[in-house]
């Protein structure tokens, strides 16, 4: 699970190992998060920044020797440097792309060929409400996420035939530090708008992820699962 330390990453760490799989925590900076959270669930934590190749292929390695083949892979490794498009720098388009759909790529990559070989395994990418619809100010978060989703469908066509299920998640607006932050205009017009009427959980995403990793989810792949409470219809 790359990106587990924190928000939502913790609620699907929790809600995996629950599930029975023995889970390898993911984090960049988080170490005390990271390794509370695998004591926890009785997994293991691994630093290392996925925006990097060689860095995402010795994450991978490590949670091989240190659990054994990957069954499950989820992607949840993310960060935002929002800016109107006028105002964004070149380090912060390169830096959000690098992390969140960049790590994607070398993650699965580092993964695919064992799955293939197996003619076994899951893929979850996290992607975002944003990447579909878009939002002002985050032009460089919506290409990431945007681009998540076509690479999520093109792996599910490429890996499908040797058995192996590539899908995303997409949450809406989820109760967690970064919606916490927002102006309270906002969450009011984003509540008056979703037509559950709350902010999602992070628990909402979670079960959302586990299902797709699941054998009950055996006969879905290349799939978009939108988790916003209907705020995309």
């Amino acid at each position: 699970m790359t990106g587990g330390s924190r928000g939502i990453g913790v609620s699907v760490c929790q809600e995996l190992a629950q599930a029975g799989a023995k889970v390898a925590v993911n984090y960049r900076a988080s170490a005390d998060a990271a390794e509370g959270l695998a004591a926890e669930i009785g997994g293991i934590a691994i630093a290392g920044d996925v925006a990097d190749a060689e860095q995402a292929q010795a994450v991978v390695a490590a949670a091989e020797e240190g659990l054994g083949e990957i069954d499950i892979l989820v992607n949840n490794a993310g960060i935002t440097r929002d800016t109107l498009l006028a105002r964004m720098s070149e380090e912060d388009w390169r830096a959000v792309i690098s992390t969140n759909l960049d790590g994607t790529f070398h993650t699965c990559k580092a993964v695919a060929r064992k799955m293939l070989k197996r003619r076994a395994g899951s893929i979850v990418n996290m992607t975002s409400f944003v990447g579909l619809h878009g939002n002002p100010g985050q032009a460089n978060y919506a290409a990431s996420k945007a681009g998540i989703i076509g690479f999520t469908k093109a792996l599910a066509k490429e890996l499908g035939p040797r058995g192996v299920r590539v899908n995303a998640v997409a949450p809406g607006y989820i109760d967690t530090e970064l919606t916490q932050a927002l102006p309270g205009d906002l969450r009011e017009f984003l509540l008056q708008n979703t037509p559950l009427g709350r902010l999602g959980e992070p628990r909402d995403v979670a079960t959302a992820v586990r299902f797709l990793c699941s054998d009950e989810a055996s006969f879905v792949t290349g799939e978009i699962m939108l988790v916003d409470g209907g705020l995309g219809m």
